[in-house]
């Protein structure tokens, strides 16, 4: 299976029938990644989470296309994008290519939202991208340990077992549809929030050549991400925290995270968990369009 087979475009179009997917070199020499543009007006960003791709925005894309100009990516490895053997999943590899993708699109006065680990990035990308970025909305940051092994018990025990050094590969490669759905559903307040389709849209990419020695290098690599809050201080553009109620994150990792950002303003969301984009899409998309009517207003 290639990154430019069919699959890499049919679940997307089913809620995004008017853009196809499109793959873009974030170097000369790669690696490429899927990403879709759709809507109008400024440019915003939006970085996806771990273990999903660009379609964990779907219940959000559409209640945006009328403010912003909407860019969403696959990161190399996940989703569609171009599984490169050994590559290197550690947050500032990860960084880079979120900087690459803005500069080779040649974006300008971006929003850059994420969610979980792409949260994190949006934070540190937006320090190395300065004046590049208007503002950053961050969901639910990941940048704390033990992170997604907070989700359940399930959770827990599939993460370590994957990260263990001689069985690792074996529990990589024996990802089931039961399994994910154990540990996504662990990212809701109501698990019945999660697509059934999208589940099945996750497996079907996860069974690509070579993606358990992706899935392992990056659940490996989560450490990297909480030593990236080292990043927060140098942010120099308007910045909002927002939330779940009910996120894996704790109080005081929270209120840690604002202290470190100069000026960030924080938000909370009722009953929502770790996944808002999909649990509470109405709020996540409300926000972006409030912080864009804000800078607006302050510019």
């Amino acid at each position: 299976m290639t990154t430019t087979n069919q699959d890499a475009f049919d679940y997307t179009r089913r809620w995004s029938p008017d853009q196809k997917p499109q793959f873009l070199s974030l170097t000369d020499g790669g690696p490429k990644v899927r990403y879709l543009r759709a809507g109008q007006g400024p440019a915003l960003v939006l970085l996806h989470s771990i273990r999903t791709q660009l379609d964990l925005f779907q219940r959000v894309i559409p209640k945006l296309t009328d403010h912003f100009t909407v860019y969403a990516l696959d990161f190399p490895g996940f989703g569609w994008s171009e599984i490169v053997p050994g590559a290197d999943y550690r947050e500032p590899a990860m960084r880079q290519h979120v900087v690459n993708f803005i500069e080779r699109l040649g974006l300008r006065d971006i929003t850059l939202a994420g969610e979980s680990m792409g949260a994190t990035l949006a934070l540190t990308a937006a320090a190395a991208l300065g004046g590049r970025v208007k503002q950053v909305v961050a969901f639910n940051p990941y940048d704390y340990l033990p992170g997604v092994e907070r989700a359940n018990l399930l959770a827990s025990v599939i993460i370590k077992s994957v990260r263990a050094p001689l069985i690792g590969p074996i529990f990589a490669a024996m990802e089931s549809k039961g399994s994910l759905a154990g540990i996504l559903g662990g990212g809701f307040h109501d698990p019945r929030r999660l697509p059934p389709d999208l589940l099945d849209e996750l497996v079907k990419a996860g069974k690509r050549p070579g993606y358990a020695k992706v899935a392992r290098a990056v659940y490996r690599a989560l450490p990297s991400y909480v030593a990236a809050r080292s990043q927060y201080a140098r942010i120099g553009t308007p910045v909002t925290l927002v939330y779940g109620d009910h996120d894996w994150s704790r109080p005081a990792e929270r209120e840690a995270n604002r202290a470190l950002i100069k000026g960030a303003k924080m938000i909370t969301l009722k009953d929502t968990r770790h996944i808002a984009s999909l649990e509470s899409p109405d709020a996540f998309a409300r926000i972006l369009i409030e912080t864009l009517s804000t800078a607006r207003s302050a510019a």
